[in-house]
């Protein structure tokens, strides 16, 4: 696990100059701090910042295959390298390192850009073939590694971070067009940035950059399903699931460090904890992150799984007093703005595992696989719900909701999610995704960002309509799935999990993010996936039969952070408030107005209004 950065200048007589690829390399020392290196060629750079996991002595980058004129630098971990090392092996390879990083050049040499089919695991690496002048650069199936690129016309610069590009001197354009995107989902997805002129390349993609041509290929996709002969066979469904997410784990347990797991108390985790404790020959070391307020907190929970696979057990805080110090780390690293409130907890849990091991296997991408959020639930009911009366599918909502002005806090809350969630039902599925997703309601965001006065902002509607056209499915649930797999998953949960394991020197490892297992259960009915309205219906009909009875049914209460409290505090709102650039972009009173209703326990905008937090930073330090 590391950070990678590079040069290239299509002028192939205009030499790199060392102390700026330094700088750039540098200045993502966090995700690499045990050792560095360079490697120049004429008008080719290309550093490297390492955080050694597997084969510490000799698996030092940039690497070269010097018989072969190749140079890689690599972010991530192949994790069937052993399997692969065999098999080229009996092709006529050699080898001189223990190390993945190796056998991903020889794949190269051997299969070229096929190679990337061969992997299971994560990755971001860019290979300089030097026989044919040409720069390769490949992302992982789904996005767990990051990849930024720009080119000004001459130069073509690239990172695993956007702060690698900036050091170079490179000078970025906000991108507005994103604003009401970013302020709807928290995140701007692939390509884009908040910058003009910085584009992330997808997950599933390469890239060749040679003689001032930069082309972009897709090289894997979610595979295609016929809806009408999806796999039903319970048996053999849950027979296979098991055995891959068992396989998965196993091959995530290969390091030569010590590792532990991140144990939130749900079921995505706890089962990964469960499988993890059966391979190993000592006890698991686990992580986990508690709340002052019970209604965030799985701590307890956590502790029962702990003392149930008799792991080595630790319990850090997030505490309301740091706010500013979670804000200001965030801003620093995630270059962008990026709203989702719950890196807050990654970020802690990720600085305390940091103290003890190098690597952790993480339950990420548990929900995405599994059909596990209630989002899914919400599809099934909107079918059901649409065989009502016209009548009563129009009056229930208005119904329900005139109790809520007879609540505050969170009785009124949940009076208003009940509210939501019959209206909803009663749209099309882009409308209702766009409600689902939106953090304010959309109106306000629209009255919001009115006074901009702008016509270059991509509205969010459009975005999602122009996304849903390449969507291969026609069921709701399953373009639910769509979505979360293609958008939300990499460019949310898989940024927030990098950016903030990073940051701290530590690999995180996602075992439901196997690509076999993802290809797998993309084919799962939603029947078999979803039984009734039981959410991860294939994980507690198998692994999670191992946990304490009480997990299977204790209430979704996700990574979240008690936002919509903080905010009720008016220190932690007095810097947006005060915020005079922050006026160039939203409505101001519009803003406070907002503020105020979260402050009265009107209305849960807490996440919307840390998402505007986070922009405010990001403006202020950029002086924009």
């Amino acid at each position: 696990m590391c950070g990678i950065t590079g040069i290239l200048h299509h002028d192939k007589d205009r030499p790199i100059e060392n102390e700026i690829l330094k700088k750039m390399t540098d200045s993502i020392k966090h995700r690499g701090p045990d050792d560095e290196g360079y490697f120049i060629n004429r008008n080719l750079g290309l550093g490297h910042r390492r955080l050694s996991i597997i084969d510490l002595n000799d698996g030092n980058q940039p690497m070269h295959a010097k018989e072969s004129n190749l140079v890689i630098v690599y972010n991530g971990e192949i994790y069937n390298y052993i399997e692969l090392r065999e098999e080229l092996k009996k092709l006529g390879y050699r080898f001189s390192t223990n190390s993945d990083t190796e056998v991903i050049l020889k794949s190269y040499e051997e299969w070229g850009y096929d190679c990337q089919n061969k992997f299971n695991g994560m990755w971001a690496f860019a290979i300089w073939d030097k026989s044919k002048e040409e720069l390769f650069l490949s992302r992982d199936r789904i996005g767990e590694k990051p990849l930024f690129y720009a080119s000004d016309g001459n130069t073509f610069l690239f990172g695993s971070e956007i702060k690698c590009i900036s050091s170079y001197g490179f000078k970025a354009e906000i991108n507005e067009e994103m604003l009401e995107i970013y302020l709807t989902l928290s995140y701007v997805p692939a390509p884009n940035t908040f910058y003009k002129n910085i584009k992330k390349l997808p997950p599933g993609h390469f890239m060749v950059v040679k003689n001032g041509s930069v082309k972009i290929q897709q090289y894997w996709e979610l595979p295609q399903i016929n809806e009408s002969k999806m796999l039903t066979d319970k048996e053999e469904i849950y027979e296979n699931f098991e055995y891959l997410f068992k396989d998965s784990i196993r091959l995530r347990m290969r390091s030569d460090v010590q590792y532990g797991a991140f144990l939130s108390g749900g079921l995505d985790s706890s089962s990964i904890v469960a499988i993890m404790s059966e391979i190993s020959s000592y006890p698991v070391n686990t992580y986990t992150i508690g709340y002052d307020d019970k209604a965030f907190d799985e701590s307890d929970l956590a502790e029962l799984v702990a003392k149930s696979f008799n792991t080595n057990h630790h319990l850090g805080f997030v505490k309301e007093e740091d706010f500013e110090t979670y804000l200001e780390h965030i801003s620093h690293h995630f270059d962008e703005p990026f709203g989702d409130s719950s890196a807050i907890p990654t970020n802690q849990v990720c600085n305390y595992a940091s103290k003890d091991v190098k690597m952790v296997l993480t339950g990420d991408g548990g929900d995405e696989l599994l059909s596990g959020y209630t989002g899914y639930q919400g599809e099934k009911f909107a079918n059901h719900y649409k065989l009502l009366p016209t009548f009563l599918r129009n009056g229930l909502p208005n119904f329900i909701g005139q109790f809520s002005n007879y609540f505050s806090g969170k009785q009124r809350y949940k009076i208003n999610r009940i509210q939501n969630v019959l209206e909803d039902s009663n749209k099309p599925f882009v409308e209702r995704l766009h409600n689902k997703v939106s953090r304010v309601n959309p109106n306000d965001l629209e009255e919001l960002l009115r006074s901009n006065n702008k016509n270059n902002i991509y509205p969010v509607r459009e975005y999602l309509e122009n996304f849903f056209k390449d969507c291969p499915y026609n069921d709701e649930f399953y373009k639910l799935m769509y979505f979360h797999l293609k958008i939300s998953l990499p460019d949310d949960m898989l940024t927030k999990v990098d950016r903030m394991s990073m940051s701290n020197s530590i690999e995180t490892r996602a075992p439901f993010l196997d690509y076999r297992l993802i290809e797998f259960m993309t084919k799962v009915d939603k029947k078999i996936k979803m039984q009734g309205y039981q959410r991860k219906s294939i994980l507690k009909k198998t692994v999670a039969q191992k946990l304490p009875k009480k997990l299977l049914f204790a209430k979704k209460m996700g990574f979240g952070v008690p936002v919509r409290e903080w905010f009720k505090n008016k220190k932690n709102v007095e810097s947006l408030i005060n915020n005079s650039t922050i006026g160039n972009y939203v409505n101001q009173n519009k803003l406070e107005k907002l503020i105020q209703k979260n402050m009265e326990g009107k209305i849960d905008y807490g996440i919307f209004i840390w998402s505007l937090s986070v922009f405010g930073a990001f403006i202020n330090k950029h002086k924009y």
